[in-house]
């Protein structure tokens, strides 16, 4: 089974893992993907940081991870 992206995973990770998200997470508003805080925050993190709604955040992480299994 393919690794699934979750909000508990740092945005460095899923950044160096799976690049072809950063364009969702643009899409989104979640501009982090080059932040240097990257490395320590997760996408739970960042995303109350910019002040992203439960269902929003949700919302991301279904298209993120419909991207990746594209790749597969």
């Amino acid at each position: 089974m393919a690794e699934k992206i979750s909000k508990d995973m740092t945005l460095g990770d899923v950044v160096a893992k799976f690049p072809e998200t950063v364009p969702l997470m643009l899409k989104f508003d979640l501009h982090c993907a080059g932040c240097h805080i990257a490395a320590y925050e997760t996408l739970e993190q960042g995303a109350k940081a910019h002040r992203m709604s439960e269902e929003t955040l949700e919302k991301l992480l279904a298209e993120m991870n419909k991207a990746i299994e594209k790749k597969d």
